[in-house]
């Protein structure tokens, strides 16, 4: 359990689940597996979903659960709990969202796949920690600090798309009831470390169950039912349930959605008839990211208060970019949702992510060694002349 709980496994374990979808998708068997995640599964007549919806909307809302909770922490007692330690991360984030998405709709914004601007805005907290805990040794805790801050940013700014741009003929009476049983959620959390501490984990169990199955039938992305009970779940037994769910996150619920993500056969066509949703993604990850994230940094640092930055330097900013550019489990699942009519187009998407996403790594394994390298010199400088 404990290699499940680091930074550099799951970064590997992940990676190496949607490469095995992808080869499998194109193998002689991928007809077959596809298939089989297309077989529907449930209670007959009453609620039954596909194998890969139960993934996409069931095991991913137990991620964004986890999401929520790290963020609720980050916001009350960690590195976003007040306005001038979020400042600068914000600012790169920024521009981390905005640019990607000006480079995006540059590339398809004229065709019909416009709707695929949101895809390359993530950042894969996961991998990205994962690369710099592989390459980085010896860099200042400033820059992992800077980087977790910008991944929970661009966590947030996911989430808000998900829940406001891809909910379809809302109901507002699932909804409030939903939000109620939150509520009820919350409040009992908060007697969890009582005597009748096992009867309330079985209700809360329950509560979270119903509260996924209303906002799934509210036309709400069911993913957003994690993002609320996490955030209204009490913080102690909440960290608690964390870090028991970490290893599962990691080795299961993330794998198993890379899986099925990356089951995609690779279209025999010319790069000319590519989607431009494709072209869109690949360049907007990479480019987008790094340009977005280190000219905002950049800038951020030098109008902002001070005070309030850990010491970067721009190469630092660029590393950090690069990082941002692994987009991966969030941009897949945006992608599943902005093209959820247009299965081809989804595919080549998804195709794009991935391409986007190994151009980061590689990119970001490269520029995190190089700083990681300059830091060792400077120490080594340093204790020279001391």
């Amino acid at each position: 359990m404990s290699l499940l709980r680091s930074a550099r496994f799951p970064a590997i374990v992940l990676l190496a689940a949607a490469v095995l979808g992808l080869l499998l998708a194109n193998s002689p068997v991928g007809s077959q597996v596809v298939e089989f995640m297309h077989a529907y599964v449930g209670i007959p007549g009453a609620f039954e979903l596909s194998i890969d919806h139960w993934i996409a909307d069931g095991l991913l809302a137990v991620f964004f659960f986890v999401v929520a909770v790290e963020l609720q922490y980050e916001l009350t007692r960690g590195e976003l709990n007040g306005i001038r330690k979020a400042l600068h991360p914000a600012i790169a984030a920024a521009g981390g969202v905005l640019v990607p998405i000006a480079i995006y709709l540059l590339i398809a914004g004229s065709t019909d796949v416009s709707q695929g601007w949101p895809i390359p805005t993530a950042t894969d907290i996961a991998f990205a920690l994962g690369v710099l805990a592989v390459f980085g040794k010896g860099l200042p805790s400033g820059l992992r600090v800077f980087l977790l801050a910008l991944a929970i940013l661009d966590d947030i700014v996911g989430i808000v798309f998900i829940a406001v741009l891809f909910a379809t003929d809302v109901n507002f009476g699932l909804l409030l009831a939903a939000l109620a049983v939150v509520v009820v959620f919350g409040i009992l959390s908060r007697m969890l470390d009582t005597r009748a501490g096992i009867p309330i984990a079985i209700a809360l169990a329950l509560l979270a169950i119903l509260t996924w199955v209303l906002i799934y039938e509210s036309g709400v992305h069911a993913t957003i039912a994690g993002v609320l009970l996490g955030l209204a779940m009490a913080q102690r037994p909440a960290m608690r349930v964390r870090h028991e769910l970490e290893p599962w996150i990691n080795g299961v619920v993330l794998p198993v959605f890379a899986f099925s993500a990356a089951l995609v056969v690779i279209p025999q066509v010319s790069p000319r008839e590519l989607s431009p949703a494709l072209w869109g993604i690949l360049i907007a990850l990479p480019v987008g990211k790094v340009v977005g994230i280190a000219g905002a940094g950049w800038l951020s640092l030098r109008v902002g208060s001070k005070g309030a930055a850990p010491h970067l330097s721009f190469g630092d900013l660029l590393a950090a970019g690069a990082l941002g550019g692994i987009g991966f489990t969030v941009s897949l699942l945006l992608g599943e949702l902005a093209f959820a009519d247009a299965p081809a187009v989804r595919d080549e998407a998804t195709l794009g992510v991935l391409g986007g996403s190994v151009i980061s790594l590689v990119l970001a394994a490269i520029l995190v060694t190089w700083r990681s390298r300059a830091y060792a010199r400077a120490a080594k400088k340093e204790m020279e002349t001391a």
